[in-house]
């Protein structure tokens, strides 16, 4: 009986020694398994935290692509926050994390290549924008270049245009229609003039002016005066006579009494068209 007891004894002792190394192991083991767990952990919120970091780096001139930036940037950081309040032994939570981590990093992936294709664009915009400038400046130098030779040959052809006098001359006739330098006998003052040849000129009725000023200086004119424009600027006119000009060079003679007595003296006529001044010339009456 002694004996027997010894040996349940012994049997114990060993059964126990065993359970104490096999405890020990097990213990080692979930002390290793946490401190792996534990290392993952940290390694997870590091990749994590530069995930966070590499999405703090992207930007874009979208509004849209920014605020979809903003939404993920949101969600990096309450990942973060989880992972941290997860215990490393929670498995299961780290790898469903692990995985979150790697869609979140595909979704940054793809921001990248908009970003990235948004700055291409803007780019290859930018050297078109230039380029358009460029070719607009050009064009305008172009075009003013091009006014400024209208303008000078449209001057031109308007200053070309302008029909011109030769040969103004004026005589004093008698009652017998007959030429004289005899103031006595004036009855009227005749002014004859050119109107030279000019292609460019309009075509149809024009009219030529005349203004007469007596020895005095005064201009002498008709009972009631009568005003023309020339250039824009209104003159009084002594007499005045519609031509019909066709291009081709023509006379006219224009015809002037006020009704009184002429002195001795110089008489001045001027002739004119509304576009400007055709020529001057003097009469001695004695």
């Amino acid at each position: 009986m002694e004996k027997n007891l010894k040996t349940i004894v012994i049997v114990l002792s060993v059964v126990a020694v065993i359970l104490l190394a096999v405890l020990a192991w097990v213990w080692i083991d979930r002390q290793g398994m946490i401190d792996d767990l534990t290392v993952e952990k940290e390694s997870l919120t590091e990749q994590m935290m530069q995930l966070q970091a590499d999405y703090a780096t992207l930007s874009s001139n979208n509004d849209s692509l920014n605020y979809q930036l903003d939404v993920e940037r949101e969600k990096v950081e309450q990942l973060i926050e989880r992972v941290k309040n997860t215990e490393a032994t929670n498995r299961a939570k780290l790898r469903q994390y692990e995985k979150e981590l790697g869609t979140l990093r595909s979704i940054m992936r793809s921001y990248i290549i908009q970003i990235d294709s948004l700055n291409t664009i803007n780019t290859s915009l930018r050297k078109d924008i230039a380029e358009a400038k460029k070719e607009a400046k050009a064009s305008k130098e172009k075009y003013e270049e091009l006014r400024s030779t209208t303008d000078e040959y449209a001057k031109q052809v308007e200053k070309g245009s302008v029909i011109k006098g030769r040969g103004l001359n004026m005589v004093a006739i008698t009652a017998a229609n007959k030429e004289t330098n005899r103031s006595s006998r004036v009855e009227k003052l005749k002014a004859c003039i050119s109107l030279i040849e000019n292609e460019l000129a309009p075509k149809g009725p024009k009219m030529v002016y005349i203004r007469v000023k007596g020895p005095d200086g005064i201009l002498m004119t008709g009972e009631q005066q009568q005003i023309f424009e020339m250039d824009g600027e209104k003159m009084i006119y002594s007499a005045a006579r519609e031509v019909d000009y066709q291009g081709s060079e023509v006379e006219v003679c224009i015809y002037f009494s006020n009704g009184q007595k002429f002195t001795k003296g110089v008489y001045t006529v001027d002739a004119y068209t509304n576009e400007g001044k055709l020529g001057s010339s003097d009469l001695l009456l004695k």
